[in-house]
């Protein structure tokens, strides 16, 4: 385990997951989703609970469900919530994602939110960690899996979002479709101006109507490699950091 520290100053204290750790990824995810007022909410393979903590963070409306296989993170994910005076509007539980009909209702959430794992199982070199394995790549649940447990989440009209790799756009717009997920919002993230996408943000409606909205990429670095005013706004710091790469 790795000692609980602040995600910014005087904001939400969270303890990571070894196996796991914390990525970028996530929060921009928890920033982009609008929760519309949104009640009930699912963390789809929750790990130690950060998207779950960020977006109770944002409403207090919301009460967020996390869905994760491994005990160890989901025990992490309950001390997290907890930790941070979110324990009566949230809940873990430990299951399979392909496992949703049995349970949950059809419908049960307004919200879905996944940082699902990025490759195809056995697509590069495999970590030795089940854990650190399980989350680069779809052993447990491949996107498709994902989508239609999304889908049979969410009554109609109910968002479905989710960051991915750019390269498997295609592959995630056509899950999406065939699962009865319209893909309504995108956003790409890219290192600099003059780099390419490295992550796509994604809202899908259920029962949408057709109609993609592409924002405005977001970028973290500006020119002289500090971090951009949006980042410093995402991560409330008042001034940017220069990348040391």
């Amino acid at each position: 385990m790795i000692d609980a520290c602040e995600l910014w100053a005087g904001g939400p204290v969270f303890r990571q997951d070894a196996g796991a750790k914390l990525s970028t990824d996530s929060v921009l995810l928890a920033d982009f989703v609008k929760l519309h007022g949104a009640e009930r909410g699912i963390d789809l393979g929750c790990g130690a609970g950060i998207l779950s903590l960020l977006l109770l963070c944002s409403s207090e409306k919301l009460h967020m469900t996390g869905l994760e296989l491994r005990e160890e993170a989901a025990a992490l994910a309950r001390e997290n919530l907890a930790r941070n005076g979110f324990g009566e509007r949230s809940e873990i539980l430990t299951g399979d994602i392909r496992e949703h009909r049995s349970l949950f209702a059809h419908g049960s959430f307004h919200l879905a939110v996944a940082n699902p794992p990025y490759f195809p199982a056995g697509s590069g070199a495999s970590s030795p960690d089940p854990a650190r394995a399980g989350a680069r790549e779809e052993r447990d649940c491949t996107l498709p899996e994902l989508c239609a447990a999304a889908a049979f989440l969410l009554p109609t009209g109910g968002r479905f979002c989710l960051v991915h790799r750019p390269e498997r756009l295609a592959e995630m717009l056509m899950c999406m479709r065939e699962s009865g997920l319209e893909p309504k919002r995108m956003r790409f993230v890219s290192a600099r101006a003059d780099a390419a996408p490295s992550l796509v943000l994604v809202e899908g409606r259920r029962g949408g109507r057709p109609g993609l909205i592409v924002e405005p990429p977001l970028i973290l670095q500006d020119a002289e490699g500090r971090e951009s005013g949006e980042v410093r706004r995402i991560y409330h710091r008042k001034e940017g950091i220069r990348n040391r790469e």
